[in-house]
């Protein structure tokens, strides 16, 4: 198939996938009766963990059980993913959504399920940014400054991220894709044992979430030399974006909740419901900001329309990566 065709035929399978959860209706009625497992596909301690149980505690108080949030970490998210694809369509095991989602589609060249067409959306949780940071020790306090120091230091730097394919990655491969720094890639199991290397000196830069490093930042553990979205962040006001020194720059992380394919609608639609309920409330906005967190809401759909415009986008820079999975 050319890969013309494959883009189209991709496409059409995420928008059905996204947009139609299933027909079946049963036990939709009062949903839900029993614990849900939150299935997140990294240890705990980053961002998808930190977001997992801050909605999902609101979650179980507003729907009456309890939201299990299970970390189910390995294969770049692929368990994790793999344990809901294969789960009941019943509501009752569901996906923190996270850009390695997306991106695995087009980086993994052997995946036993079709991500787009086998989890279907159910809501928007957050977009927030990625903040490029590099351990104290690092000569360089600025975006700069940095640059400089990689390519005067060519197989000295090494760039830590939470996994081959996550966005923590291939942020760090836009960025040398943009400006020509050469680094050497160390992947970890996750954004809490990148950080502890970054922090020890292991490693010296990183680009990651911002929920997960904020605190780090603050304490001054790590230096912050700018944050990848469009805009500055107001969690950390006085950084700089990349885009101000690498024009064009652009990267944020996106998450939301998916279920397995064929769950009811009615189902979906109860979980939409309370995500949303979720994000207006102001506890919850406010906790989302402190880490840079904007909400997202919005139907099945709207998530649904995200996840393909941004497995698309990311899939061009793993190609001109040439990053590849077996």
């Amino acid at each position: 198939m050319a890969p013309r065709a494959s883009f189209v035929h991709l496409l059409a399978l995420a928008l059905a996938g996204f947009t139609l959860a299933g027909t079946g209706n049963a036990g939709a009625l009062d949903y839900p009766t029993r614990p849900i497992h939150w299935i997140v596909a990294y240890p705990p301690g980053g961002t998808t963990d930190i977001l997992a149980r801050l909605i999902g505690q609101y979650l179980s108080a507003k729907l009456g059980q309890q939201f299990i949030i299970e970390n189910k970490p390995g294969a770049g998210n692929n368990i994790g993913t793999e344990t809901v694809v294969r789960a009941p369509p019943d509501g009752y095991t569901v996906l923190l959504v996270n850009p390695a989602n997306g991106i695995n589609t087009s980086l993994y060249k052997k995946l036993s399920f079709n991500f787009p067409h086998d989890i279907a959306a159910v809501g928007g949780l957050t977009r927030v940014p990625n903040v490029m940071e590099v351990n104290p020790n690092v000569p360089a306090k600025t975006v700069a400054e940095f640059i400089a120091y990689a390519k005067a230091n060519p197989g000295k730097v090494n760039l830590a991220s939470s996994g081959n394919g996550t966005s923590v990655h291939l942020s760090g491969e836009l960025f040398m894709a943009m400006t020509g720094v050469k680094m050497t890639h160390v992947p970890y199991r996750g954004s809490a044992p990148a950080l502890t290397d970054l922090i020890a000196g292991q490693v010296q830069v990183l680009f990651d979430n911002l929920p997960a490093s904020i605190e780090h930042i603050k304490g001054g553990k790590l230096r912050a030399l700018a944050v990848t979205t469009e805009q500055r962040s107001d969690a950390l006001p006085g950084v700089p974006t990349v885009a101000e020194t690498v024009p064009g720059y652009e990267a944020s992380a996106w998450f939301g909740m998916g279920a397995p394919k064929d769950t009811p609608p009615e189902i979906i639609a109860v979980l939409n419901k309370a995500i949303n309920e979720a994000l207006a409330d102001p506890n919850i906005k406010a906790r989302l900001a402190d880490f840079g967190g904007v909400p997202m809401g919005g139907t099945p759909a709207d998530f649904g329309k995200i996840v393909v415009d941004e497995t698309e986008k990311w899939r061009k820079v793993v190609e001109f990566a040439g990053a590849s999975v077996d």
